[in-house]
């Protein structure tokens, strides 16, 4: 049975219409006009209980708005939405106490108490005993490494500690759906591995399922096997993370350290020019044409060296994202 599923969802929004300068200004208030959005177009797909999926897309994809109407933040416009046999729109006390949302941009935490305190104020909304608190309390900050902060106030601590807070604060009721859209958003590198195995362990040990939003692909490449894509509001793939790299396999990267800057023809004629650095440059190139490419690059430019690999998933992603996915 699907822990999480959606079928047809549709979500669209209607938003006004202005026209600059100052005649805009009055026809926009005298005779409004609007326009329909069209957030999230048909999306429909089924997780499995402790399942950890991947929700990918580029900004104004349509990801944050599903999330919301799968916790019941917002009503679909049309569509069937069902989270352990909950409908989310009701918003239901046995529902709430099941699923939990974490916002990388969003705060809960009181900004001038202690974790610890706003810890009994989520203990006593979800009904939890003072031992309850305590207990899951010190469980969590064991496992994320936090046990010292946790009588700091809140502005004192790194955005790494904070974010391990609230993750502490979302998670004390011992949710069984996680959606967590960019938890690890603006942290450093530390604190995203430190994040990324912690919810790796808390889906160990609770068999939580697990509905993932990020921008940094080392999280989808750490703690998901599965992907969906989502694009334009339109569900564009939903399968293996390994199988949609694969399908991009006609792709490779070569990177080149060039002998000198000066005098070198325009990259861009043999590959899309992913990153420069000084006298290193990154091109992906299709496999068809590698050999071409590399015997071409070698008569025309002075190389040093040059390494060619499979590009990064995150380029796979990128390219992805730019061109779209029939």
């Amino acid at each position: 049975m699907a822990m999480i599923e959606a079928e047809a969802l549709v979500k669209q929004y209607r938003a006004a219409e202005k026209e600059p300068g100052l005649r805009g200004t009055l026809r926009h208030f005298l005779h409004r006009r609007y326009k329909t959005i069209d957030a999230v177009c048909g999306a429909s797909f089924a997780i499995a209980s402790g399942e950890v999926v991947g929700f990918l897309g580029p900004n104004g994809a349509g990801k944050t708005t599903t999330l919301k109407m799968l916790t019941g933040l917002i009503c679909p416009t049309s569509g069937k939405a069902t989270v352990a046999g909950y409908t989310p729109f009701r918003r239901e006390h046995a529902f709430l106490r099941r699923i939990t949302l974490v916002m990388g941009q969003k705060q809960q935490l009181l900004w001038d108490l202690p974790p610890k305190d706003s810890l009994r104020i989520n203990g006593a909304v979800y009904g939890l005993s003072d031992p309850e608190v305590e207990e899951r309390t010190r469980e969590l900050a064991d496992m994320l490494g936090l046990s010292t902060q946790l009588t700091q106030p809140v502005r004192k601590l790194s955005l790494g500690e904070r974010m391990k807070a609230e993750l502490m604060a979302a998670l004390l009721h011992r949710p069984e759906i996680l959606f967590l859209d960019e938890p690890t958003l603006g942290l450093d590198v530390n604190a995203q591995a430190s994040v990324r195995a912690f919810l790796k362990d808390y889906n160990r040990r609770f068999g939580a399922t697990i509905l993932l939003t990020s921008h940094y692909m080392a999280d989808i490449t750490a703690l998901c096997d599965r992907i969906i894509i989502i694009h334009h509001g339109r569900l564009r793939y939903d399968g293996p993370l390994r199988q949609i790299v694969e399908g991009f396999a006609p792709y490779r990267e070569i990177k080149l350290e060039l002998a000198q800057t000066d005098c070198v023809p325009d990259l861009n004629l043999y590959g899309e020019v992913v990153s420069t650095n000084g006298r290193e440059v990154r091109l992906i190139v299709r496999r068809q044409a590698l050999t071409a490419t590399v015997s071409e690059l070698m008569r025309r430019t002075e190389i040093t060296d040059l390494t060619i690999t499979d590009p990064p998933v995150e380029d796979v992603i990128g390219k992805i994202f730019r061109e779209g996915l029939e």
